[in-house]
């Protein structure tokens, strides 16, 4: 790309020109659909003015290769980037690791446990013990019946603006917390062992308070 003197602008005048103010995150979630349409849910809300300033890209790959490919999305913009991968323990064996990895690598993790759904109860109200992932989307799916008076469809691509509209994301974002801290005091810091819980409200806040503090 040139300027209109002819001189051609280098690649880190143009990475700078298109940082978004409000950050670029880089979001790698496994195979499951809800979490992408979960995410793509939130995306799609930010409101018109502040499209542009903040981004929000999703893409999918295997559990195993969540990091790599993380780690691969960073590289290509590091300057800006907010790397993030989003997973449920579900059936994953190496789930405590993966975390570490990641972390190590300076890459932020929404992990659940045992699944997302864990976190969508915290929208209505509650986060009640499941210790698998069948009971937990089970649990979830009839408190939703019961509140919208629809089934709930994993493969829902509204799911963010539905459990927006009949629940409480401030509600979700206090009891998140408060659950994690339940387990800290019980002694509990392996994320394998932190159940239920989750740090998926900590990717959605921070967005979130970017939006409303600008």
């Amino acid at each position: 790309m040139s300027e209109r003197n002819g001189r051609r602008k280098t690649r880190e005048q143009i990475s700078k020109r298109r940082t978004p103010k409000l950050g670029y995150y880089f979001i790698v979630t496994d195979t499951k659909e809800t979490e992408q349409n979960y995410i793509l849910g939130l995306r799609n809300s930010i409101p018109k003015e502040f499209q542009g300033k903040l981004v929000i890209k999703v893409c999918k790959a295997k559990t195993s290769g969540l990091l790599e490919e993380a780690l691969n999305m960073a590289s290509l913009q590091p300057q800006y980037g907010e790397p993030w991968i989003v997973f449920d323990r579900d059936q994953v064996k190496n789930f405590d690791q993966i975390i570490e990895s990641a972390q190590k690598c300076g890459i932020n993790v929404g992990w659940s446990n045992p699944c997302i759904e864990i976190w969508f109860s915290a929208y209505l109200g509650a986060m009640p013990t499941s210790y698998d992932s069948v009971s937990c989307c089970n649990a979830f799916g009839e408190t939703y019946a019961r509140r919208t008076g629809n089934k709930y469809d994993k493969a829902d691509a509204n799911i963010y603006s539905k459990l927006c509209s009949v629940g409480e994301e401030e509600q979700a974002f206090d009891l998140a917390k408060q659950k994690l801290i339940e387990h800290q005091r019980n002694g509990k810091i392996v994320p394998s062992n932190m159940c239920p819980a989750t740090t998926i409200h900590i990717l959605i806040e921070e967005i979130k308070k970017k939006i409303k503090i600008e």
